[in-house]
């Protein structure tokens, strides 16, 4: 597969739409997002966003308190605004949200405990009591904040009140209680979605000072329904999203050590894969009890090729960051990282629709979420081509929820990559959220429901279509992915369009603006126009008088 840029074609590519076939809701939650500033959230009428991250395992609501785990040396902490360092309690932050008229996704800690204090001094794997160790914190004045491995080996004998207090479910109906003594109940305008954990197949990584063996199909899910069960308890109305796994090796298995302990594990429950027994086993959890504890399958995907969590990179690297999001859709794309050889499926992903199938097989009616993704790239126009394709094929194939996760560092904390994402507002990425949410400044957004749409070379020339309810409004959003002008023939069809449609573009020409270009001439049957190297064009076309 060439890895060079693509380049600009001089013959027209076909563009069809037909807005009377393949009609189904766009969710607005799929274009949520982890972090938002105020302003940029009510900029673009923020749906949803996440509490999430390896923090909220451990998070204790009562004391606004916090355990790292590995992402900093399992220090404890007072949670804090991820823009501004201020102590930020998550009743703050669900007010705020109130504001600005997203709904609140949080993460409900289910590993077993929970941080005792928010003092930084108090860590999980102190050297002096349990000796030298590879790697401690005395760059930030913590010499006797080790790791928990020792000659690379994970030390198993420490005691986790170092860092923490117990819990059982009764902590999920505490906090489900007071959310809805500050807020209101779900069906009344208070926290609507609640998470199981985050990430559980990594607990053995993430948090081994209190979790020290990998995660089992039955703790999974044995933990999941006592949990779920005490917040449905506690307020009927709640969404629930489970199992949040962090990745493709853990769609397969409850965890990843060793293929040996995960073949054991996954035979030990008739050899079907983690995901689809999960929903299984929620399945008869509603048949037998008549109450269903799972209403989102939810996962995590970053792709394994490299361009995630980074920068734009050489123009390899940026072709490669445009082909791979056909690993959330395209049934012959394989996957171009380790997951080809790993299988299953020859390194075929599908994710949405692969979701959709296990959806329907095992729990029909349980919504799709990816409430982490991150293709890289979003300080650079590629990163919003990127971007921008994404969002079209979260709509175009059914995705319910999905939350960027743009945590706001300037540097990638592994290749000290300067990202930028704590002023993820002004970066090209942010901008295809815009086009979707705001495209005119006015509050003007692209269409909910969306319709047929496809392009004779979508590798180069991307094309999403989606009529809006309110007023019957055609919108197209059209991404040429290459170097080069192209020309497209766009063919209408279930529509009929007045004879002149709105133009609002996004490309290098100016990228702190969507421009609104001049008016497009429509006839009855579509149109033809050039698409600039590397840019994103909304049509917003009414209908007919």
């Amino acid at each position: 597969m060439d890895d060079s840029p693509l380049q600009g074609r001089a013959a027209a590519i076909a563009l069809t739409v037909d807005a009377g076939a393949g009609q189904k809701h766009i969710s607005p939650y799929i274009y949520g997002l982890n972090f938002a500033k105020k302003a940029f959230a009510q900029e673009i009428d923020l749906p949803v966003r996440r509490w999430g991250g390896n923090d909220t395992t451990r998070y204790n609501w009562q004391i606004n308190a916090t355990n790292h785990g590995s992402d900093w040396f399992f220090h404890n902490d007072t949670h804090s605004d991820s823009y501004t360092g201020a102590a930020e309690t998550s009743d703050q932050w669900v007010a705020e949200n109130k504001i600005i008229g997203a709904e609140s996704l949080i993460t409900m800690p289910m590993v077993g405990y929970v941080a005792k204090d928010g003092n930084q001094c108090t860590y999980g794997f102190s050297i002096m009591n349990y000796g030298p160790q590879d790697l401690n914190d005395k760059d930030n004045g913590f010499p006797d904040a080790g790791n928990g491995i020792s000659d690379g080996v994970p030390i198993i004998v420490n005691d986790p009140a170092d860092t923490s207090i117990a819990i059982n479910e009764t902590f999920a109906t505490g906090w489900v209680s007071h959310l809805i003594a500050m807020h209101g109940a779900a069906s009344a305008g208070g926290v609507k979605f609640l998470a199981l954990d985050n990430e559980p197949g990594l607990w053995h990584e993430t948090h081994r000072d209190v979790h020290r063996v990998p995660l089992t199909y039955d703790e999974s899910y044995n933990q999941a329904a006592l949990y779920a069960a005490a917040m449905k308890t506690a307020d009927p109305a709640v969404l629930i999203f489970g199992p949040v796994q962090d990745g493709w090796a853990r769609y397969w298995y409850a965890s990843y050590v060793s293929q040996v302990q995960a073949d054991a594990d996954r035979q030990g429950h008739g050899g079907l894969a983690f995901v689809p027994w999960y929903l299984q086993q929620m399945n008869a959890y509603e048949q037998a009890n008549g109450v269903r504890l799972l209403d989102f399958l939810d996962l995590h995907f970053y792709p394994q090729n490299g361009v995630d969590q980074a920068l734009a990179g050489n123009a390899a690297k940026q072709a490669l960051r445009l082909r791979s999001t056909a690993a959330l859709w395209d049934p012959a794309y394989v996957d171009e990282s380790w997951i080809k050889d790993a299988g299953p499926d020859g390194g075929i992903v599908r994710l949405i629709p692969r979701m959709h199938d296990w959806v329907d097989n095992y729990y029909p009616g349980t919504g799709l979420a990816l409430t982490e993704y991150n293709w890289g790239g979003l300080e650079h126009i590629n990163g919003a081509l990127t971007q921008a394709d994404i969002l079209g094929i979260f709509g175009q194939e059914g995705l319910d929820l999905a939350t960027l996760w743009n945590y706001p560092e300037r540097l990638n904390s592994d290749t000290k990559e300067e990202i930028k994402y704590d002023v993820f507002e002004t970066l090209p990425g942010a901008y295809a959220f815009r086009l979707y949410r705001n495209y005119d400044g006015n509050g003007s957004k692209f269409g909910d429901v969306s319709v047929t749409a496809a392009s004779a070379n979508r590798a180069e020339l991307a094309i999403y279509a989606a009529q809006r309810t309110v007023d019957g409004v055609l919108t197209l959003m059209v991404i040429n992915k290459t170097v080069g002008l192209l020309t497209g023939d766009v063919t209408l069809a279930g529509f009929a369009p007045a004879a002149v449609a709105e133009v609002y573009r996004y490309s290098n020409a100016n990228l702190n603006l969507i421009v609104k270009a001049a008016d497009q001439p429509v006839n009855p049957t579509g149109f033809s126009t050039s698409f600039p190297a590397n840019s994103i064009t909304l049509f917003v076309i009414p209908p007919a008088p």
